[in-house]
């Protein structure tokens, strides 16, 4: 039986090709700096990381041949049949979680079986197998240890989360090749599914039959966004394989895969990646919104400015050959009083002691916003200044700051 489920090695190939150019052009790009960063962030993870085998040696049952003997001698047979030449620590751990874990802290890996599957299997413990088998299965292809390179990859749509399916339906392999019989298979993914209890009741059959409701568009969309397959799909994959089956699904809506190409991966969880993508929008659409809002008023701003600034040369030739003021638009050639621009979007006008205002818009508080140039004569000479009036400074021209 081929432990490695058929899209694991292509899609691994792509991440890794990936987040390889990834590396190398943040450390190219940034002249090794980025290297320091990559260290500091290796540090806190091995410190996160040892608080977790730290409470693991210090609060769970270390499984060995004086400790759960029979336990470890499954261990020892799982490693044998996949091949996994190192025998891992094992521990048993009291959570409330219903699941297994494999992880690795400084070139050691560890396995944990948390308690509630140990009890929930005391009728079928070779079930408890499956756990161990699949457990050995990210430690044998090496997923632990990839994972930190293909972690640029990791967060892309439909890759990410395709990788981690695959490894997961890779890991199930390892769980059926560790399991005696067919038996075992259903009761280790029926616990998981109905609970400790109630999976001695399941009907199997009926609940691979659920498996048909996969192809509609929620349910591919939520599954393509996730890590996990569905577990109707995981035991309906491990019972076609340990009979010798052709392992056929229901092909996922096309929809569903064009939406979850905007959706990035971000954890353990589709729910939890869809939440961040939407949080991540809702961040840019607060930050972005009112930046190009920002943006306009301040292109506004400066096309009526530049127009204003026509009308002031006109003021100022007709100030040196009148030598008055004009009172006016009208006086300086315009057909009307008020000279509008940008669509209406906002009006010039003259006033007393030829001051030339154009009127962008309204404050929040409702005060009109101008931008006004205002001339002085100062011995004989006519001046022009620039300021705005209800508006930030930020937004006006530079010559009216």
């Amino acid at each position: 039986m081929n432990l490695v489920y058929k899209h694991e090695k292509p899609l691994f190939r792509i991440s890794a090709t990936i987040s390889i150019l990834f590396w190398l052009g943040l450390i190219v790009g940034t002249m090794g700096v980025a290297l320091l960063f990559i260290l500091l962030g290796y540090l806190f993870f091995l410190f996160a990381q040892s608080a977790f085998i730290s409470y693991l040696k210090g609060t769970g049952v270390k499984i060995s041949e004086e400790q759960f003997p029979d336990l470890h001698n499954r261990l020892v047979s799982c490693c044998e049949k996949v091949g996994v030449e190192e025998i891992p620590e094992a521990y048993i751990l009291r959570t409330d979680f219903f699941n297994a874990l494999a992880t690795r802290f400084l070139g050691r890996h560890f396995v944990v079986l948390f308690s509630d599957v140990i009890d929930a299997l005391e009728d079928q413990p070779g079930a408890i197998n499956f756990y161990l088998g699949h457990e050995l299965g990210h430690i044998h292809r090496k997923h632990l240890l990839w994972g930190p390179v293909l972690m640029p990859a990791s967060v892309l749509p439909v890759i990410g989360t395709a990788l981690r399916r695959a490894e997961e339906y890779t890991c199930d392999r390892y769980g059926v090749a560790c399991c005696q019989n067919e038996s075992d298979i259903k009761s280790a993914l029926a616990a998981i599914a109905a609970g400790d209890t109630k999976w001695k009741t399941i009907n199997s059959e009926a609940y691979i039959g659920q498996v048909a409701y996969t192809t509609g568009f929620w349910m591919s969309f939520n599954e393509l966004i996730s890590d996990y397959p569905w577990l109707t799909k995981r035991m309906s994959t491990c019972l076609a394989l340990a009979r010798g089956e052709e392992i056929s699904h229901p092909r996922r809506n096309l929809f569903a895969w064009f939406l979850s190409l905007f959706i990035p991966r971000f954890g353990a969880g589709g729910v939890a990646s869809l939440m961040v993508a939407v949080a991540m929008i809702a961040i840019l659409a607060a930050i972005s919104i009112p930046a190009y809002q920002a943006y306009v008023q301040k292109a506004q701003i400066a096309i009526a400015f530049s127009t204003a600034r026509g009308v002031q040369e006109q003021v100022t030739e007709y100030v040196i050959e009148k030598q008055e003021w004009p009172a006016t638009l009208k006086d300086l050639g315009y057909e009307s009083e008020v000279l509008s621009g940008n669509a209406g979007k906002f009006e010039i006008a003259l006033y007393g002691n030829g001051i030339v205002a154009a009127k962008i818009g309204e404050s929040d508080s409702g005060e009109e916003q101008y931008v006004v140039l205002e001339p002085s004569i100062e011995e004989g000479e006519l001046n022009w200044s620039c300021y705005g009036q209800n508006l930030p400074q930020q937004q006006l021209p530079h010559e009216c700051r």
